[in-house]
């Protein structure tokens, strides 16, 4: 898309939606043919998403993003801001290919696009780390992170990774 951070006076910013699985046991109880009961436990994959909370104005939760800065191309930035702003750079994320979502709304009047892409946190071990920008950030189910979503595009663009995932 435009490498430039404003065309035409619209804002150009990139993020990504930074998800995780983690496993959760499920135990279950079924009964047999001779009235014994039989144990068994699953392990389930839950998906969580990452929202921080920013350091100023209403204190907002979202998926890391920022600016694109001039020469600069979307993907790079998305990157980078998520590496600025929650510590976690490629080695521990990867981008999955065939999702990105463009969000456009108005910022103090003014048109400002977002596109975010979708990336897994592929070393569990990873810590996220947060520049000042940020006050604190919480591993969310898509229940949990709906709630906190002041926006209905946030709500949506969370809602479409959802969605993506269980595809």
């Amino acid at each position: 898309m435009s490498s430039s951070s404003s065309v035409a006076g619209v804002v150009r910013a990139a993020g990504l939606v930074v998800f995780r699985r983690s496993s959760s046991a499920l135990t279950s109880a079924s009964s047999s043919g001779s009235g014994s009961s039989i144990n068994s436990v699953q392990s389930a994959k839950k998906v969580e998403y990452l929202l921080l909370q920013t350091s100023y104005g209403e204190h907002h939760w979202t998926p890391p993003k920022g600016h694109v800065d001039p020469g600069e191309d979307d993907r790079t930035t998305a990157l980078r801001e998520t590496m600025e702003e929650a510590g976690l750079g490629p080695n521990v994320l990867k981008i999955l290919e065939g999702f990105s979502s463009t969000l456009k709304y108005l910022v103090k009047g003014k048109p400002k696009e977002v596109i975010y892409w979708l990336a897994e946190l592929i070393l569990p071990s990873a810590e996220v780390k947060l520049s000042d920008e940020h006050q604190a950030f919480k591993w969310l189910s898509l229940e949990d992170a709906l709630s906190l979503s002041p926006w209905p595009e946030q709500q949506k663009l969370l809602k479409d990774c959802e969605a993506f995932l269980a595809a």
